[in-house]
């Protein structure tokens, strides 16, 4: 295969197509569920009715003509790219990010990559012997991210498929309110856009952490919690109550030593999270809640977020 050609034909850079060759190599790659399956399959995965439609309307059938052999191939390479680190919990980009204006088979490359990935991730769960109902919840973070990028109109797309990549090798867990990303010897907790974050939703779902890890991983030794993110930056306190659900959150973690994030911009991620847009002005944003209105009001002033990390152990202190 010609990888500067199929580069040029993607849109994308050489070096991308290149390293997607060289990951996946000659590694088996795993089939799309049947078409026929897909609608029961995206509903499973909380697929919404419109993100659903699109999805099948660029489905890959054989001889389809929005399917060009260069996008057959990335679809095949970057599926076998995932399947080879199952069980994985780095960063992982499944392949270059694509010109999704180019129509559905470009826009959704690579959740027809992650259908293919659900029966790998299902038997990888069942062999620790998950619990379906944490595996359906866990995969299903697929249709809460297609919604999400919906709303960001394309913008938030680039940074979930990759995220999305955790899923798909079994290295993030939805139990209760928040997500845990196995890796080293912490757990990393992920806060999913899915209601409030009492003290008390919180605690639950640490508890069913402290017993789902040993169970269904015994050879891991995890002995923290950590979490990185701007919701743990300490300026959020000059302008949040004390008793706010933010605030008790903070209070559990230990901070590290500040340091920026290589290539990270908090300013952009509180404005993902907090906003779910990119683009739009300040003065345009909404500052319905008082979350909004301290982001919006430390930025105006020329401040800036930061991206801190903090941990605290996995087992209470008696």
């Amino acid at each position: 295969m010609d990888l500067d050609a199929t580069a040029a034909r993607l849109g994308v850079p050489a070096e991308e197509v290149e390293r997607v060759h060289r990951l996946a190599g000659d590694r088996p790659s795993a089939p799309l569920p049947a078409k026929a399956d897909a609608p029961a399959m995206l509903d499973r995965l909380a697929v919404r009715p419109d993100d659903a439609a699109e999805i099948m309307a660029g489905w890959p059938d054989p001889g389809s003509p929005l399917w060009t052999p260069e996008l057959r191939w990335l679809l095949d390479r970057s599926v076998a790219l995932v399947r080879a680190d199952l069980g994985g919990g780095g960063w992982l980009a499944p392949g270059p990010e694509l010109p999704r204006e180019r129509g559905p088979a470009w826009r959704h490359l690579y959740v027809y990559a992650y259908l293919a990935l659900v029966d790998v991730a299902t038997g990888y769960h069942r062999d620790h012997g998950v619990p379906d109902a944490v595996s359906r919840v866990s995969l299903a973070d697929l249709g809460r991210n297609l919604a999400v990028d919906r709303r960001m109109r394309g913008e938030g797309w680039p940074v979930m498929q990759s995220w999305l990549t955790l899923h798909a090798r079994g290295a993030v867990y939805e139990l209760g309110r928040l997500q845990y990303h196995r890796g080293g010897t912490t757990l990393d907790l992920h806060i999913p856009e899915s209601g409030p974050m009492t003290p008390e939703v919180v605690e639950a779902s640490l508890d069913e952490a402290r017993a789902f890890f040993p169970r269904h991983f015994p050879s891991e030794r995890y002995t923290e919690f950590a979490c990185g993110s701007w919701l743990l930056d300490p300026q959020l306190l000059e302008y949040l109550p004390e008793d706010s659900n933010i605030a008790r959150f903070q209070r559990r973690f230990e901070l590290e030593p500040y340091e920026e994030p290589e290539g990270l911009d908090a300013d952009v991620e509180v404005l993902r999270f907090a906003f779910r847009t990119l683009t739009t002005p300040l003065d345009r944003l909404p500052r319905r809640t008082v979350l909004q209105r301290a982001i919006v009001d430390h930025l105006k002033a020329g401040r800036h977020w930061h991206w801190r990390r903090g941990c605290f152990p996995i087992q209470p202190h008696s």
